[in-house]
């Protein structure tokens, strides 16, 4: 997802308004290629209710509003949509729609789609090609509209659905001929750096941010999206050995910083934003949301920090300071990937809740928790796992915390799955 963390490596992954506009773009929708059909009375009275209550959301709630319950559904290497790259039209058009029901049945009030895995789309995006996930080939036009269905499809149903992109990832592989021939970095070379046999976007460049920016913003024009959402990848992981060389990028634009350390941070910080001020111009009730990873900084490294000894750190490792951003205001609503049990060591769940619910009190952020569905019954997980009652801990204790406004399980297809009854046992305590 949120890609789980530095714990699945390569997957990228709150009640949000909405402002009036066109469902989607002009042009097919399905795989009959049929126009949208205009609204009748009671579509328009819904969408009318649907606008009337994203002006009320707009100004986020101290206490987190009405409970939140989110599934990321991701799409990088088909891990939950498409059930695999190349099928008909019909076919993915079904999986999809399975899904959606899916989210219904177990209660969810909000899916995570990710449009945007790979600097590709799964929207006819005049900015970046076709995602591969569809038809096994990026750049190959799949016959119908991802996301233009899932927004119709899921405001029918009840659910909000909240755009899901992945802002540099290029490829998890580092050979731009392998990219579609109008990818953006066949056409601009100078935009991508290679770090751990992966190419990505460089932060560093102006211009790229611009880039990403521009694609992303294209889905909350042209869509009736209730948020656009990020996952945690901005600058990557580190792994041990590897060093990601931006430093062209840092001579031509880092003379104003005390170290590269404060030129990438800045770089992630105008990414955020900028990405919020040109939201709010465009769609003003259209919500903004980062699933970041979900440590800031260790207490031992920062007093302001949290008791953890987490081995990342988002502000010192991915140069990403998620705790400024929500105390700027700057996303409407975070999601901390807290994907530890209780009582494990060195990132606890019970002393990380409660730290990132001081962190956005008075700030009129939402804060919803990222729940390891995935983990449950993992026998390579800690014993915590094996208990199919640790997610339930998990809701009982966020209950104890009203800053805290719901919980989003990653992801679909263990939503489907239900490892040992966990989501059952979560639904049940809070039937």
């Amino acid at each position: 997802m949120a890609g789980a963390g530095a714990a699945l490596t390569g997957l990228g992954l709150g009640p949000a308004g909405r402002t009036a506009g066109a469902a989607g773009p002009t042009g097919p929708e399905g795989p009959e290629g049929l126009e949208g059909l205009a609204e009748d009375g009671e579509a328009r009275e819904a969408r009318r209710a649907r606008e009337a209550a994203a002006e009320e959301a707009a100004e986020p709630a101290e206490d987190g509003g009405a409970a939140f319950r989110g599934m990321w559904i991701a799409t990088v290497a088909n891990r939950d949509f498409p059930s695999r790259p190349g099928l008909s039209a019909a076919a993915q058009r079904a999986d999809l729609l399975d899904l959606l029901d899916l989210a219904v049945r177990r209660r969810m009030t909000a899916v995570l789609f990710q449009i945007r895995p790979s600097a590709d789309a799964l929207w006819p995006s005049p900015y970046e090609p076709w995602a591969q996930c569809l038809t096994g080939v990026q750049g190959a036009d799949p016959g119908w509209d991802p996301l233009g269905t899932a927004v119709a499809e899921a405001h029918a149903r009840g659910l909000e659905l909240h755009a899901w992109c992945n802002p540099y990832r290029v490829a998890g592989h580092a050979d731009p001929t392998r990219l579609a021939a109008n990818h953006p970095v066949r056409r601009h070379p100078e935009w991508a750096l290679t770090y751990d046999g992966r190419l990505l976007y460089n932060p560093g460049l102006p211009e790229v941010r611009r880039h990403v920016q521009d694609a992303m913003l294209d889905a909350v024009r042209r869509y009736d999206v209730d948020a656009l959402h990020w996952d945690d990848y901005f600058y990557p992981y580190p792994v041990a050995g590897r060093v990601l060389d931006d430093d062209e990028a840092f001579a031509r634009y880092g003379a104003d910083f005390a170290d590269r350390a404060a030129w990438r941070r800045n770089n992630t910080r105008l990414l955020v934003s900028e990405m919020a001020a040109r939201i709010k111009r465009t769609k003003p009730g259209v919500a903004f949301g980062i699933s970041p990873f979900g440590i800031w900084r260790n207490a031992a490294t920062d007093p302001a920090g949290s008791d953890t000894a987490s081995g990342v750190q988002t502000y010192d490792d991915l140069y990403a300071d998620t705790r400024r951003w929500i105390t700027e205001r700057l996303v409407d609503y975070v999601i901390p990937q807290l994907y530890w049990n209780i009582g494990f060591p060195s990132a606890d769940y019970a002393k990380l809740v409660p730290w990132w619910e001081r962190t956005v009190r008075g700030t009129g952020v939402r804060l919803y928790l990222g729940e390891a569905l995935y983990k449950v019954g993992d026998p390579a997980q800690p014993k915590a796992w094996q208990d199919r009652r640790e997610l339930a801990r998990h809701a009982e204790l966020a209950r104890r915390h009203p800053g805290v406004g719901g919980h989003c399980y990653f992801a679909a297809r263990e939503v489907a799955r239900d490892p040992l009854g966990a989501l059952t046992a979560v639904l049940a305590d809070d039937a």
